[in-house]
């Protein structure tokens, strides 16, 4: 029986509602974070709906970090069925404000912590023939203006899960792709860009979304029962892909008026 899942990023938001949602079939769940004291609540609750599991720090930049929670995996409940790469940091701002430095820490988290955990878990997953989540955003799919960073981390977990689709076919491995648009979350406690201004527009946005992190953890749970490679919770996110797929010039000249906006509430009066 396939019950054994692993997230990182379960010390709240979505990674949270992720491990309840499974944890309300019965699951056993490997819990992972940098915030221990978040996954020690995650673990809480998780057994009051009916799963169980354990809680490892997790920081995925770190590569040993992941396979030693794959270690981990096969020690306590030997395998993994489902892994989910959660683990994510919101960032902002124009490019030309953007650092160098805040590209590779939102590469080294976004993107290239999916790859890790991917690659960490895989040997695994051939042997149980499990599925790969990873949490993308609808951020890969439309480019917003003032995240260029997070838009090509997010971009790349896309092209990554397509990618894996591909080649994994063959070893029975599904792979699922999930692209959220703004959602209430904690997501904005890691947020890093270079204006506090850029911050509070992303936290009106979230605080505005009329969809919650357990709302998608339900959805995702649903159509991953479909075998759903693209998953887009949100109903804007769908219609906004659709749109871009028939006309993509009609959405790219939205996001040029949109940065426009954005670059005139930015200056001072």
């Amino acid at each position: 029986m396939q019950n054994r899942m692993m997230i990182t990023g379960a010390g709240s938001g979505l990674g949270r509602e992720i491990a309840l949602r499974w944890a309300r079939d019965g699951w056993r769940l490997a819990l992972a974070d940098v915030n221990e004291a978040g996954l020690g609540e995650t673990l809480e609750l998780v057994r009051a709906a009916g799963g169980d599991g354990f809680i490892q720090r997790c920081d995925v930049r770190d590569y040993s970090q992941l396979t030693a929670l794959a270690q981990a995996c096969e020690a306590k409940f030997g395998g993994i069925d489902v892994i989910v790469n959660n683990a994510g940091v919101a960032s902002g701002g124009f490019f030309d404000e953007l650092s160098l430095e805040d590209w590779d820490w939102q590469i080294a988290i976004n993107l290239m912590g999916v790859v890790k955990g991917c690659k960490a878990f895989l040997p695994l997953l051939e042997r149980s023939k499990g599925k790969i989540v990873n949490i993308a955003s609808m951020a890969a799919l439309m480019q917003g203006p003032a995240m260029s960073n997070y838009n090509v981390a997010k971009a790349g977990v896309v092209a990554l899960s397509e990618s894996l689709l591909i080649e994994l076919k063959q070893q029975e491995i599904g792979v699922h792709v999930v692209c959220p648009s703004f959602f209430q979350t904690n997501l904005l406690d890691s947020f890093r860009g270079p204006t506090p201004a850029m911050k509070a527009q992303v936290g009106k946005l979230l605080e505005s979304s009329p969809i919650s992190a357990a709302d998608i953890a339900d959805y995702i749970y649903a159509e991953m029962a479909k075998d759903e490679f693209m998953i887009l919770p949100h109903e804007q996110g769908r219609m906004a892909w659709a749109l871009k797929q028939k006309n993509p010039q009609l959405l790219y000249d939205e996001m040029i008026s949109m940065a426009d906006r954005m670059r005139a509430k930015g200056k001072p009066a």
